[in-house]
C-alpha cells in the first residue's frame, strides 16, 4: 500500500520528458549493471592481469571524469539533449572497442575516451544532466520523492543486468562458446544500449531544457561562471570535496572488484554473482524509496547521514565473515539501507543552487565522485594480486566512509534547502 501510494504521487507530477528520462535510466543502468559483473572476468580472460586491469578501470574512470566535466558543464548553455546525445555516442563507442580489440594500449584509449561503468553505478554526463533536468520539470516539493523512484529504477535496472549477465555467460559457457565470447556477448550488448539511448535522447522535448539570462551569458568568464557555476560555486566546491572522499572509499569495494572478491575468496561462479548482486541491486532499490518520507521528517542532511553510517559499518563486517552465507547475508543487508542517501543527495544538490546552474553543478558534484572512485581501482588491482589483502579494501572502504559521514554532518547540517526552511 505504502509503494502504491507513494508511486502513484510520484506518476502524477512526471511529463513526458520525465518519463523519457526514467527509461533512459533504466537502459543505461542494465547495460552497467550487466557489464559490472563480467567486466573484470573478460579482461583477465583476455590476458591482463590484475594489476593492469586495475590500471585499466582507474584510467577507464579517469577519462570519465574528463568528458563529463566539459559535457555537464556545458550543458546548461550549450542544450541538456545535445550532450545526453554525445554522451550515448561514447558509450556505444567504447562498448564497440572493448568488444574487438584486446591491446592494452587501444582499451586504455577507448576507456579513456569513451564511456564504461565498471562498478555497476552511473558514469558518464547522464546523471548529471538528467536530475537536472527532472528538477526543472517537476515541482520542488516532490524533486526528493521524484528522484527517489528513479534511483529505483536504476537499482532494478542495475539488478536485472547483473543477473542478466550471470545467466546468459553460465548458459553460453554450457555451448561450445569460450569463456572470452560468452563475456563479449554482454560487451556488445553493452554498445547496443548505447545505440538505443542515442535514439531516445533525440525525442527529449525543449521543456527540459533552461534559458541562461543574456546578461549571464554575456558576461566576462570567470574560472566559477567557465565552470557553469558562478553564485553557487562556494558550496559545490564543499560538496565535491566530500563526495569526493566517499567515492574514493567506494572505489575500493566497485561492483566489479567486489564480484571477484567473492570467487576469490569463495570461488562463486559468474551466474551466482549475478544472483547475488541481483538482489543487492534490488534492496538497494528499495532502501532509496524510503529516502523520501525520512527526507520529509529528519531532513536532507540528516537522512544522508544518518542513513549512511549503519551501512559503512556493515561494509566492514562482510570481509570479517567466516563463510559464504554470512558474507552474502551482511553483504544483502548493507544494500538494503546503502541507497537511502541517493535521492536526499541529488536532491539537496538540486535545491542548494541555482536553477540555471544545477546540470553544472550536478556535473561538477559528480565528476568529483568519478574522479575518487576512479582512484582506488589502482590500489585494489595490487591488494587483490596478493591473496593475504583481499580483505583490505572492504576495510579501508566503511573506515573513509565513516569519516565523509562526519564531515558531511559537520559542513551542512545548518544549511536547509527552500522546502525545509
Amino acid at each position: 500500500m505504502f509503494i502504491t501510494t507513494v508511486l502513484t504521487g510520484a506518476l502524477r507530477v512526471l511529463t513526458r520528458d520525465g518519463y523519457l528520462l526514467f527509461l533512459t535510466r533504466f537502459l543505461r543502468l542494465f547495460a552497467y549493471g550487466s557489464l559490472s559483473v563480467v567486466l573484470v572476468f573478460y579482461l583477465v580472460t583476455l590476458g591482463l592481469n590484475e594489476s593492469r586491469t586495475g590500471l585499466l578501470l582507474t584510467l577507464t574512470l579517469l577519462g570519465d571524469t574528463v568528458i563529463s566535466l566539459y559535457l555537464t558543464t556545458r550543458a546548461d548553455r550549450i542544450g541538456r539533449r545535445r550532450m545526453l546525445i554525445v554522451g550515448a555516442i561514447l558509450m556505444a563507442a567504447a562498448g564497440l572497442a572493448f568488444a574487438v580489440t584486446r591491446n592494452l594500449f587501444f582499451l586504455i584509449i577507448a576507456g579513456t575516451i569513451g564511456v564504461i561503468s565498471p562498478s555497476g553505478n552511473e558514469v558518464g554526463p547522464f546523471l548529471s544532466i538528467e536530475q537536472a533536468a527532472l528538477a526543472h520539470v517537476v515541482p520542488d516539493r516532490s524533486r526528493t520523492e521524484v528522484l527517489a523512484w528513479y534511483t529505483l529504477a536504476g537499482s532494478l535496472a542495475t539488478a536485472l543486468g547483473a543477473l542478466f549477465a550471470g545467466l546468459i555467460t553460465n548458459a553460453l559457457q554450457k555451448t561450445a562458446m569460450t569463456p572470452v565470447a560468452t563475456y563479449r556477448v554482454v560487451v556488445i550488448l553493452y554498445a547496443v544500449i548505447g545505440v538505443v539511448l542515442v535514439c531516445l535522447f533525440i525525442g527529449l522535448s525543449s521543456a527540459a531544457e533552461v534559458r541562461v539570462p543574456r546578461e549571464e551569458s554575456a558576461a566576462p568568464q570567470s574560472i566559477e561562471t567557465f565552470f557553469g557555476v558562478g553564485r553557487s560555486h562556494r558550496v559545490v566546491v564543499k560538496l565535491s570535496s566530500l563526495f569526493a572522499l566517499d567515492s574514493f572509499a567506494g572505489g575500493f569495494v566497485v561492483q566489479s572488484f567486489a564480484a571477484y572478491w567473492f570467487y576469490l575468496r569463495f570461488g562463486v561462479n559468474p551466474a551466482t554473482l549475478g544472483v547475488i548482486f541481483f538482489w543487492a541491486n534490488i534492496f538497494a532499490g528499495i532502501s532509496a524509496l524510503v529516502a523520501s518520507r525520512l527526507a520529509t521528517r529528519w531532513g536532507l542532511v540528516n537522512t544522508m547521514v544518518f542513513s549512511h553510517l549503519p551501512s559503512n559499518i556493515l561494509l566492514i563486517l562482510v570481509p570479517l565473515m567466516p563463510n559464504l552465507k554470512l558474507a552474502v547475508l551482511v553483504l544483502l543487508i548493507r544494500f538494503s539501507i546503502s541507497q537511502m542517501d541517493v535521492p536526499a543527495r541529488q536532491s539537496y544538490i538540486m535545491a542548494v543552487v541555482n536553477k540555471e546552474e544545477r546540470s553544472a553543478a550536478a556535473g561538477i558534484t559528480g565528476v568529483a565522485r568519478t574522479t575518487g572512485a576512479a582512484i582506488s581501482p589502482l590500489f585494489v588491482g595490487f591488494m587483490f594480486a596478493r591473496h593475504s589483502w583481499i580483505n583490505v579494501p572492504f576495510l579501508l572502504a566503511g573506515a573513509l566512509k565513516i569519516v565523509y559521514d562526519l564531515l558531511l554532518y559537520k559542513e551542512f547540517s545548518a544549511v536547509q534547502p527552500p522546502e525545509e526552511r
